[in-house]
């Protein structure tokens, strides 16, 4: 079931450590029904909703739950909007949440969506509503800063630069493809991109680029806050720091250029229940092992 909710919408809602930031209403899909015990599915960096279509069919028929896969803001359905930044994403799905009136959840978050996950929790925790999160699942990133690859900028600069091309000459995804292969040499990672491209004619009649390719990702908001998407609001060395101490499954990439094995003090200083789990993968785990890391999910799912 899609769920689009009007970009105009805004609520105010207050974030950690006393900011107010302005929550945008995310779009969705729903597998289920009810509001108990929930799975809550959260993207990364230029993914959406939709790369989650078959896992999340796999999870409702495994686990028997409710599953919302989310658009982030400035991805997919969601509004553009500024600031990108973990809070300002965590309160988005705070504020989604809260309209639901979802109750027992789990979190289940990849690349920027881990994070995001992971600030959610933590400030949960800090709001004294802690208890309405009953399991946390993070995938190939740490609650750390850490370096974000180079490419992921150069992907930037090649959508705006095929956006750029002149009329008729990206006409289906074949010239589009061709068009990325000198930046990205992997065709998985191509088609991942492409997957957020509007041709020509299914562009709005309104959009003054109609006779051109474009992008729904706000190239423009996204290229920028690669620099915040790097760091990670809380400081797991801080005495102060929240800790949330639900069931947590870390899943890990061994190929994966972000190592989360690596980053066990900062897992165990912020979630002390975690149990770390590694496929031969690179970061998109779930894409390249799918059957593994369903396994994984559900069985900690299951047990938790």
């Amino acid at each position: 079931m899609w769920n689009r909710v009007p970009p105009h919408v805004r609520t105010l809602s207050r974030v950690a450590h006393g900011h107010e930031s302005h929550s945008v209403p995310l779009a969705s899909t729903l597998l289920g029904q009810g509001t108990d015990k929930a799975l809550v599915i959260l993207h990364g960096l230029f993914g959406s909703k939709r790369n989650w279509k078959g896992l999340s069919k796999a999870l409702h028929r495994a686990l028997d739950r409710p599953i919302y896969a989310l658009d982030l803001r400035n991805h997919g359905a969601s509004p553009h909007v500024r600031p990108h930044t973990y809070q300002a994403m965590a309160e988005d799905v705070h504020g989604f949440i809260r309209e639901k009136g979802l109750t027992n959840i789990s979190l289940l978050g990849h690349s920027m969506g881990a994070k995001t996950a992971m600030t959610l929790a933590l400030n949960l925790v800090e709001a004294g509503e802690g208890d309405n999160l009953s399991n946390l699942v993070v995938v190939d990133m740490p609650p750390a800063r850490v370096d974000i690859p180079a490419k992921m900028r150069e992907y930037v600069i090649a959508m705006e630069s095929l956006e750029a091309m002149p009329p008729g000459m990206i006409r289906n995804l074949i010239d589009a493809d061709r068009f990325l292969a000198p930046f990205e040499s992997d065709a998985s990672v191509r088609e991942f991109l492409l997957t957020n491209l509007q041709l020509p004619s299914h562009a709005r009649a309104a959009n003054p680029k109609r006779d051109r390719a474009k992008f729904i990702l706000p190239l423009d908001i996204l290229g920028p806050a690669i620099r915040n998407l790097e760091e990670f609001p809380y400081d797991y060395s801080a005495p102060e720091r929240p800790i949330w101490s639900g069931p947590t499954l870390v899943i890990g990439g061994l190929q994966s250029e972000y190592h989360v094995y690596d980053y066990r003090e900062a897992f165990e200083r912020f979630f002390p229940k975690y149990q770390l789990e590694t496929l031969d993968t690179g970061h998109w785990v779930q894409a390249e092992r799918p059957t593994e890391f369903l396994k994984l999910v559900v069985d900690f799912l299951k047990r938790t």
